[in-house]
């Protein structure tokens, strides 16, 4: 539908015309889902609204500097940067329809990003929640391999994908290292912890092997590889067993090792390399130490912080 066949409201200027025209192609034509057309109805209104306080009456009159300027107002009035997001994303695509439509020559949006969403990491255990979870009595098989499962995963920092995959040409038990293929078939190589060795050497001795595996490290009782949802639903199931007051997920397990040994050290260049992180500001988000800790590290090693005694 072009602009000028859009319905036109009461006091339309072009910049809503324009964005009503939108909204009808999104309906009619790109066949859109209702919530999706609801959600750009709502932040197209809302960016309607602003261009009219700052008296932009014509998308021709929208660029990239009242672009910037609008995403700054939606992050001060408190708006997250997803939802920022979504609203630039509403956008994008109304300007990408008027460039069509030869109604606009520019790109306003060019070069023009959202804050950063980063999603929220689980909170990591701490180590005593970890040995509580990691020391199941290991009374049948299932129960065994489930132990072995849990000790490399905090062990070793993996991704749940990663351990899924993981098998046993892999894992060299001597030198206590698993080669590991994480995103973008990176490979790297982890260690793999004494407890965690051995837990997994009880394991091997009952697995049931079979050539659908491919050597795979962790399988059913029946031989089958275990995916990712099973392993989720392992971990669950044995965070409650174990009396956590929480439900555990894997990469809730993987986010503690780090915090763990980022703790311990302080090397945020060792971190990276253990997780796999192609960036190093991707390790940063792991960072999120106990302010305790901090304040008793400062307390502990600032020349000027230490506390005289007696006062």
């Amino acid at each position: 539908m072009s602009a000028e066949n859009a319905p036109k409201r009461a006091g339309a200027n072009a910049l809503t015309e324009a964005i009503d025209a939108f909204l009808a192609h999104a309906a009619d034509e790109l066949n859109l889902s209702p919530a999706t057309c609801s959600a750009y109805r709502r932040d197209l209104a809302h960016f309607a609204q602003w261009c009219q306080s700052q008296d932009i009456d014509s998308p021709d009159r929208v660029d990239s500097v009242a672009m910037r300027s609008y995403a700054a107002a939606e992050h001060r009035r408190g708006l997250n940067p997803r939802s920022i997001q979504r609203a630039l994303s509403a956008l994008r695509r109304l300007f990408g329809y008027l460039r069509r439509e030869k109604l606009v020559e520019h790109d306003p949006l060019a070069g023009v990003r959202a804050p950063r969403f980063r999603p929220p990491l689980p909170r990591p255990l701490d180590v005593d929640q970890v040995l509580a979870l990691l020391n199941i009595p290991e009374e049948d098989e299932l129960a065994t391999r489930d132990r072995a499962m849990l000790e490399l995963f905090y062990a070793s920092g993996l991704r749940v994908s990663e351990l899924a995959a993981m098998s046993w040409d892999r894992l060299d038990c001597r030198q206590g290292l698993a080669r590991v293929f994480g995103k973008g078939r990176r490979e790297r190589l982890v260690p793999v912890g004494r407890h965690a060795l051995a837990a997994l050497d009880r394991w091997r001795q009952m697995q049931a092997i079979s050539n659908e595996t491919a050597g795979r490290i962790f399988t059913s009782i029946k031989g089958r590889p275990l995916g990712v949802r099973a392993i989720q639903k392992r971990v669950a199931y044995w965070s409650e067993r174990q009396g956590l007051d929480q439900r555990v997920h894997p990469h809730q397990l993987r986010h503690s090792f780090a915090s763990h040994i980022l703790e311990s050290s302080g090397d945020l260049r060792a971190v990276q390399e253990l997780l796999g992180h192609a960036n190093l500001s991707t390790t940063q988000i792991y960072t999120h130490l106990d302010f305790q800790h901090l304040a008793r590290i400062y307390d502990q090693a600032h020349p000027r912080a230490k506390k005289r005694k007696g006062g």
